[in-house]
């Protein structure tokens, strides 16, 4: 059904633990040559290890997207490793937990630093190689909490989220006379260390809220980035994807209660 994407170049920021993990490990089993960064050597040098044996290459670099001088030497090793960068998987994130009143203008400012910041950065480094590739891929990892939902404690998270969306629309006029696209995946609520550090209990509530009946996977939101990073996706440029086993569906809890 699909062109194979097997050869081609993907950066996955973020991309040691949790969903960008499982970006790279999606994109590796399709054939594409990943390059994963993260902020620490261990966490990329173990990842590229478990990494290893799928179709595509995967290798690591130690880099902080919220510095513009790390995102293009990301994009410097990429093309010397891998003759070009294809495709851009914006996935470092972050998520910590305050309320309103207790925000400090340095929380503030280090999640925009990442979240949104560090996304811009990355496609900034990258535009020229995106452009030479002549189908160049942008996927932005969003959320639904900011752009659809909300949560207490995390008004700076889904702000930089909601952020996110604002970037890709306008970035999506310009790059596509490059014959660029950037879309955006929203998931849900996605099992990973983060949040199962938030306990089994709240694991156990959050799946009860998901028509679904489950938590998804890091797999699930690999799999819709491999479709927007497809040449098939070639006629969808600045949109979302919610990626939720339908969570922000139900207009209350009786409303699951009818299924």
């Amino acid at each position: 059904m699909f062109n194979s994407l097997q050869g081609r170049s993907a950066i996955v920021t973020g991309g040691s633990k949790g969903i960008g993990r499982g970006i790279a490990e999606t994109f590796a089993a399709a054939g594409v040559n990943v390059l994963l960064t993260a902020r620490n050597q261990t966490d990329v040098d173990a990842t590229v290890a478990a990494l290893d044996g799928h179709p595509g290459q995967v290798s690591g670099l130690v880099a902080d997207v919220t510095k513009p001088d790390d995102c293009r030497r990301a994009v410097d090793a990429a093309i010397k490793w891998y003759d070009g960068v294809d495709i851009v998987c914006a996935n470092a994130g972050i998520f910590p937990s305050g309320r309103l009143e207790d925000l400090t203008p340095d929380d503030i400012d280090q999640v925009l630093a990442v979240n949104f910041k560090g996304t811009v950065f990355i496609v900034q480094a990258a535009l020229d190689a995106l452009a030479a590739s002549g189908h160049g891929r942008v996927i932005v990892t969003s959320s639904i909490t900011g752009p659809i939902t909300g949560y207490p404690g995390w008004s700076h998270y889904g702000a930089s989220k909601a952020a996110q969306l604002g970037f890709i629309r306008t970035a999506a006029m310009e790059l596509a006379p490059k014959q660029i696209t950037i879309n955006a995946v929203l998931p849900g609520n996605i099992v990973t260390d983060g949040l199962v550090e938030m306990g089994q209990e709240y694991l156990d509530q959050m799946a009860s809220s998901i028509p679904a009946g489950r938590l998804g996977t890091a797999a699930d939101i690999g799999n819709a980035a491999l479709f927007f990073a497809t040449d098939e996706a070639s006629y969808i440029t600045g949109q979302t994807l919610v990626v939720d086993g339908g969570q922000i569906l139900p207009e209350s809890p009786q409303a699951l209660a009818e299924q």
